[in-house]
């Protein structure tokens, strides 16, 4: 009988071969162990693509208070905006991947590489740590609009077509997305109106120059509570806790249209996976703190704080969706 013939003997081999696989396994655990083992031994920096002020910037300095706690380092913010974002990611892409400098990205990490030509590949060059929040936006017009329901300005569109506009930050932004895909849901013809921000936007907005507007909450919320504007609908799942008298698209006869404005964490590739788990953590624990989540709920802002790969999963789907109607639009940068 040869060794391969002896039943006993393939039965030792099978369990050595398996001691040998388990070791490898723990020997590749305790590696990424190691390398999260006292993370962190110093401050953070989180780098925000956006001015000091604005709602991203906001967003990220509320969560990295939360943060600061439960890691015991500081978070440290960073505002790098220009170039929708492509600028303050660059920066964090060419940065050590120790888990040390982290990128606050936004909605136009989804779109940013069918409209624009990057100097790094964002899929392959940054980590997806948690998505941290989502903001549904608001479809808002001048408290003087003759139309007080969606369905109203809908009609009006159509009975006037290229005569009403509306407002966006710049191509590729929420606001411009989301405004053509309310043109192609419901078909209608009105004209883009880009601005170099949301605030010289809402402020045309309330002078009436432009007739519409996809804010998200942290702009706009506070002009519709005092009545200085008028909100149509909101684009999440359903009503928001801080409008509850505002209906969603999807009430409003639109069962596709969902826009979520998104903030989330990113790490430079090759940061290991333990820091990776670490950071993300810390995000779940943030957006689960009481202080957050009152913050957040006034602003209308639901908390996330997802694993890496629900978060990864979650962009998957955004980058398909969005790229999918950049192309079919034929949006272009302006």
């Amino acid at each position: 009988m040869t060794f391969d013939d002896n039943p006993s003997a393939g039965r030792r081999r099978l369990v050595l071969g398996g001691l040998a696989a388990a070791a490898g396994t723990l020997g590749v655990q305790g590696a990424r162990a190691q390398a999260g083992a006292g993370f962190p031994a110093k401050p953070i920096r989180i780098v925000v693509p956006y001015a000091a002020g604005g709602g991203a910037d906001g967003n990220a300095r509320l969560l990295a208070q939360a943060m600061t706690a439960g890691l015991g380092q500081t978070m440290a913010i960073e505002n790098k905006p220009g170039a929708s974002g492509i600028i303050a990611a660059q920066s964090v892409v060419q940065s050590p991947a120790d888990g040390y400098t982290l990128l606050f990205d936004t909605f136009p990490y989804a779109v940013n590489a069918v409209l624009r030509k990057l100097p790094f590949d964002p899929v392959k060059d940054l980590l997806p740590v948690s998505q941290a929040i989502n903001m549904p936006n608001l479809l808002v017009v001048p408290a003087s609009a003759p139309y007080k329901t969606l369905k109203e300005l809908v009609d009006h569109a159509k009975a006037n077509p290229g005569k009403l506009n509306y407002a966006s930050y710049g191509a590729g932004g929420t606001a411009h997305l989301a405004a053509e895909l309310l043109r192609r849901e419901a078909g209608i013809d009105w004209v883009h109106v880009p601005y170099k921000g949301g605030a010289p936007a809402i402020t045309d907005l309330l002078a009436g120059q432009v007739s519409a507007y996809f804010a998200n909450p942290v702009s706009g919320l506070s002009y519709v509570k005092a009545g200085r504007l008028r909100a149509l609908a909101t684009t999440g799942p359903q009503r928001m806790a801080a409008l509850p008298e505002v209906p969603t698209f999807k009430e409003s006869g639109y069962p596709n249209f969902e826009v979520l404005e998104w903030n989330g964490f990113f790490a430079p590739a090759g940061t290991p996976p333990a820091v990776i788990d670490r950071l993300s953590a810390a995000v779940r624990d943030a957006t689960r703190t009481p202080e957050v989540q009152q913050r957040l709920a006034a602003l209308g802002i639901e908390p996330v704080g997802s694993t890496p790969k629900e978060f990864a999963t979650f962009l998957q789907g955004q980058i398909s969706r969005w790229g999918a109607l950049v192309k079919a639009a034929n949006i272009t940068v302006d």
